[in-house]
């Protein structure tokens, strides 16, 4: 029997095969890794294709721009991994005290703003990948000033859902930039 496609049938081509391939029992590491390392393919396959449009606001008041989920991640895989994690003096790079949104505000279609955040997003990607890889156990943990006391079984768990969310709202910004549906 055949089915109708679904209007947001997952994006088959080749930029997202094998997205959603990884191991479903099993050891938990491989699996949290696993399932972060597809939301994370899943946000460059949203922004896939796309040069200044990444800037393109959602509908106002909001300041959301697929550019500024980019920067925004950049500075949570950041805070979380090197900073929180690792013990690292690594103050975020898009955002501060004094500018909390500057990861959404200011993002712009600026050709070397753009290479900057998707820089800053692979470097943060790699880090947390490596400490990861090198960590003993899931029971490392790290002080943070919002959450006390944080595993990285926790940060593991918090990240998958972090990209989740925004890969939520990458969705529809997509859409809204040039109707694309379902990467």
């Amino acid at each position: 029997m055949s089915y109708p496609t679904r209007r947001g049938e997952l994006f088959g081509g080749a930029n997202g095969a094998g997205r959603f391939t990884g191991p479903t029992t099993g050891d938990e590491r491989r699996m949290l890794v696993d399932v972060l390392r597809a939301q994370r393919a899943t946000l460059r396959l949203k922004c896939s294709g796309l040069g200044p449009e990444l800037s393109l606001r959602a509908v106002e008041p909001s300041t959301l721009s697929l550019l500024g989920l980019v920067r925004h991640l950049a500075d949570v895989e950041r805070r979380w991994f090197r900073h929180v994690l690792a013990g690292h003096d690594a103050p975020t790079l898009f955002s501060s005290a004094a500018d909390p949104d500057g990861d959404f505000d200011g993002a712009t279609d600026d050709d070397k703003a753009i290479a900057a955040a998707w820089e800053a997003w692979r470097t943060e990607v790699a880090f947390a990948e490596q400490f990861v890889t090198e960590a003993p156990d899931l029971d490392v943990e790290g002080d943070d000033s919002w959450r006390g006391t944080v595993s990285l079984r926790w940060v593991l768990i918090h990240m998958i859902e972090e990209y989740a969310r925004h890969n939520g709202h990458a969705d529809l910004l997509r859409e809204r930039i040039d109707g694309a549906i379902g990467l």
